[in-house]
């Protein structure tokens, strides 16, 4: 049996506009910055925004890969920070729905660079669509982006839900962003705990626990870093925001 180092992470969201592609791509800068090897995969077939955020402009993606016009080795591309991308095409109608043929091609993709890397991240579509579903049970681990907004946790409950029931989780990782005061990560955790624990867990075979990862203060610095298409960590490392994404990846690689 082959050993895998690697670890592969889906980075995931109940719903568009919490920072999930933000927090990804930062993070990834943060693992690197540890010494760690890492590959940010968007994940997100259909809307890709990865190289927006990072202002690339791919010659190669996945969609060239997947179409056999590419070699998937082409495809890795550096990225500011220190770490790999491999980014999806935008508008890729035909990737909106996971047929056999895509499912095919993308857990080949992730089994192929794994090696290579320390950590894997996948930045999966928001919601639960089935891309999303399949993307995220080929990771080791789940980390769920939300903000305190209660539309935010209204569907990051959904996410978590549907992850525990259909793919047997049974521990998740939560990061909140955006968090308007200190300890507003520890509310959020506890106000999604205690609805699992009363409606999801009773439901199974064991409890679901989530576990605070990590929480990114609310910070003007980050509307900014968007805007100039830059990584915030790299432009403005002694942020709120940035100290909380490093806060983040350390307690990511304790854990591990």
């Amino acid at each position: 049996m082959t050993v895998r180092a690697s670890r592969i992470t889906a980075v995931t969201s109940g719903k568009g506009g919490v920072g999930k592609t933000f927090v990804a791509a930062n993070l990834a800068a943060a693992l690197a910055r540890l010494g760690r090897r890492v590959l940010v995969l968007d994940a997100d077939l259909g809307l890709a925004n990865l190289d927006v955020v990072l202002n690339l402009f791919p010659k190669i993606t996945l969609h060239d890969v997947f179409s056999g016009n590419a070699r998937l080795e082409d495809a890795v591309l550096p990225a500011p920070g220190g770490f790999s991308v491999l980014l999806a095409g935008s508008g890729m109608v035909e990737y909106s729905r996971m047929t056999p043929e895509v499912r095919e091609q993308l857990q080949k993709v992730i089994e192929q660079v794994a090696p290579n890397f320390d950590h894997v991240l996948l930045d999966t579509g928001a919601g639960i669509s089935d891309v999303v579903l399949y993307t995220v049970s080929l990771a080791d681990d789940v980390i769920v982006i939300a903000t305190p907004e209660p539309t935010s946790l209204t569907d990051a409950y959904a996410t978590i839900k549907v992850l525990a029931t259909t793919q047997g989780r049974r521990v998740l990782q939560l990061v909140v962003n955006q968090a308007r005061r200190p300890g507003d990560g520890r509310t959020v955790r506890q106000q999604l705990q205690q609805v699992v624990d009363r409606y999801v867990s009773p439901t199974l075979d064991s409890p679901v626990r989530l576990d605070l990862l990590g929480e990114v203060p609310s910070d003007p610095a980050v509307r900014e870093s968007v805007l100039r298409r830059e990584l915030m960590i790299e432009r403005l490392p002694g942020t709120p925001a940035s100290l909380g994404i490093v806060r983040t990846a350390t307690r990511m690689l304790s854990e591990l």
